[in-house]
């Protein structure tokens, strides 16, 4: 018959378990972070490093106009960078607009790079500032599907508005698809289901980046007193 050990050993031990468990949880966020980084690192290299096939196009374009691969590799990763400074400066004007349009009309129409060009669109949008600044615009609320008591949903308001449709007030809401808060689908409901979210536009975001992990301060209940 196997001894059974004392219940001081045996809290004993849970207390050790669980405070390693505890620094290893604190610790893998760090070792993530690292990890993933250097995947980046040796992601970039591969893409754009010297021997890389854009490596090797920047040497091309660099060797046009000083010898030697890695001077002409630094050359031509200077002339990206300006081009890429430019293409901002584009952007920022009013021929962005005209740069969308001929990117509608030709990447986005291609059968297979189209639809991962708005993929990445899409996801690089996540890290713009104005993008965000459009956000902030926006009105976070709780949509009460069938009315007080029916399913909460969080969404952005972009109008307070009401529009009239059929005789009745709806107001237009936008449920961000998560975990890219830019997009979604936009919704027309009874102007009674929306309420007002006592949250900011960033912690609404972070509840839908994080899908749920992220509780948001502000609950259904405490807001179906107030009105928009």
């Amino acid at each position: 018959m196997i001894p059974t050990p004392p219940q001081s050993f045996r809290e004993l031990a849970s207390k050790i378990f669980s405070t390693f468990l505890a620094g290893l949880l604190a610790f893998l966020p760090f070792l993530v972070t690292i990890a993933l980084l250097g995947w980046v690192g040796s992601l970039l290299r591969g893409f754009v490093g010297p021997h890389s096939l854009v490596g090797t196009l920047l040497s091309a374009i660099g060797l046009q106009l000083v010898d030697g691969e890695g001077m002409a590799y630094v050359v031509g990763a200077l002339l990206l960078l300006v081009g890429i400074y430019v293409l901002g400066v584009v952007v920022q004007t009013r021929m962005k607009t005209y740069l969308e349009k001929l990117v509608e009309r030709t990447i986005k129409r291609l059968p297979l790079i189209g639809p991962l060009y708005d993929v990445t669109d899409r996801f690089v949008g996540m890290f713009d500032r104005s993008a965000q600044a459009d956000l902030t615009a926006m009105s976070p609320v709780w949509c009460f599907f069938g009315g007080e008591g029916g399913v909460a949903v969080l969404a952005l308001m972009p109008n307070p508005a009401p529009i009239e449709i059929g005789g009745a007030s709806y107001r237009a809401v936008l449920v961000p698809t998560a975990p890219i808060p830019v997009g979604g689908g936009l919704l027309y409901v009874p102007i009674d289901w929306v309420k007002p979210a006592d949250i900011g536009v960033e912690q609404l975001t972070s509840i839908y980046l994080s899908m749920g992990l992220t509780q948001p301060s502000s609950q259904p209940g405490s807001a179906k007193s107030a009105s928009v």
